[in-house]
Order: C-alpha cells, then structure tokens, then sequence
C-alpha cells in the first residue's frame, strides 16, 4: 500500500487562490503536518500562444466564452502523467448534488484531480474524452469553479485520519448518521434568561443520548424530511438483512434484497 497522502490535484486559471481558507484551521494544520498533499495547476501552462488562452468563442452562437478542449486536456494529461492520484472531477452547477456519502468515498480513496471551471463552462469534449465525473455543491451558481474546490477538499480533508482530535465526533456530525446534528450547548448554563436543557447537566449518558437523537430527528423532520426517507429505507434494509439471515430465503429473495437494498 502507498505511503502517499491524499493528494487534491486543482486544475485552475487562478492558482494563486490556493491554499486560500485550506492553509487554515484543521485543514491547514494537517497541510503543514503532511497529512494531505495540495497541488495548485495553472491551466494557462497548457496554452500555446503568447496571450496563454484558454478559451474561444461558443459555436452556434451565445454570451460569454468556452475553455479549450485542447488546453484542458493537455493540462489534464500532463498531471496525470506525473501521478495525480485519484478520479478527475469537474466542479460544476449540473453535476450530480455533492452529499457526505460521495465525501466519504472521496477521502477514501488516494486523492482526487478537480478541475475549476471559468467563463460559460468548458467544452463537453473533453469532459467526455477525460471522463471527468460531475459533482455540484448545490443550486446556485458561481463564478468559477475554485471555491467548490475549497469546499469539496475541506469535507474530505477533515476524514482523513489524524485531521479531527476527536475522531468520535465525526459520527455525531450531520449527516454521519443519516440525520441533521442535535442542538449543542456550553457555558454559562443561563444566558439571557435561556437556559441548557436539563437533561444535558443531569449526568445520564444514557438519557443524554436519547434526548439529542430526538432532536436531531425534529430538526431533520422540520427542515430535510427528505433524509428520513433514506435513513427508513437503510433501517428497514438492515432489519430485512438482519431477519433473512436467521431464515433460509430463496434465490428470488435474496435477489429482491440485493436490488432493493444494495
């Protein structure tokens, strides 16, 4: 197995914007401790006139421009051709919507190589030539592709091993168990006449965890029903799994379960 760190390969117009927020914090500290490797890759390298273009005009017409397919594709090549570990992913507002499932795979994994788009986007073609995976970090839209970097480098940079003191906390996190994150509270017990529930002073783990699984469930009810659906269907999955073990089942059932509980 390689020794290497998780290496975040950015291809981009502006390298100058990296490390940026990723030199600070968790992510920074583990930066300067070789936790994770940054490499920042000016596209304009890749360029083969005296003005370093990158783009052209749209054909059929339209505002703005397109980055070259050429120039992409050298700069990708050339990245990959020295061992930029991992898939290559282009930042972009009709990728698939990034969720902490595609994050876990992500930091999993060796690395990844993110291209940063500018202008109107960048030409399909190399997008399909390089099979560049499409990833969106939501509805909106930016005007480059860099700060969907940072952020999709700091989801997978805090899993790494050794980022996080207390790793425990990463499975209490939103998301880490289907649902949003329970309320949290500190010092002073009363402020401004609000006080910490008192559960949380009663010294009862085991009350203390039943109370933020309850709230953590209100919370996901009231702003992300969406995500009780999924943590129902894996529950209901994992109480099928759990049954059919203990029963024999035929070959159509255990096709059924595979399809319907992958």
């Amino acid at each position: 197995m390689s020794d290497a760190p998780w290496t975040a390969t950015v291809l981009t117009i502006f390298p100058e914007m990296f490390p940026g927020p990723l030199g600070f914090s968790l992510a920074g500290k583990a930066l300067a401790r070789g936790l994770w490797r940054l490499e920042a890759v000016d596209i304009r390298d890749f360029a083969t006139d005296r003005h370093r273009t990158v783009d052209d005009a749209p054909f059929g017409g339209g505002a703005g421009m397109v980055m070259r397919p050429d120039v992409v594709a050298r700069a990708v090549d050339a990245v990959k051709a020295r061992g930029a570990p991992g898939p290559s992913i282009y930042l972009s507002p009709r990728g698939e919507r990034l969720h902490q499932g595609i994050v876990r795979e992500l930091a999993a994994g060796p690395g990844v190589v993110l291209l940063c788009g500018r202008f109107e986007g960048v030409d399909e073609r190399v997008l399909e030539a390089r099979a560049f995976r499409e990833i969106s970090i939501g509805d909106f839209v930016l005007s480059g592709g860099e700060l969907a970097a940072m952020v999709l480098i700091d989801a997978c940079v805090r899993l790494l091993p050794g980022v996080v003191g207390d790793a425990a906390s990463l499975a209490e996190e939103s998301f880490a168990q289907g649902l949003l994150e329970y309320p949290h509270y500190t010092r002073p017990a009363v402020w401004e006449g609000r006080k910490v529930p008192d559960v949380l002073l009663s010294g009862h783990h085991e009350r203390i965890r039943e109370w933020r699984r309850q709230k953590a469930l209100e919370i996901t009810r009231a702003r992300r029903p969406d995500l009780l659906t999924t943590v129902s269907a894996t529950a209901s999955c994992a109480d099928r799994t759990r049954s059919e073990r203990r029963e024999p089942s035929s070959a159509a059932a255990e096709k059924t379960r595979a399809e319907e509980c992958p």
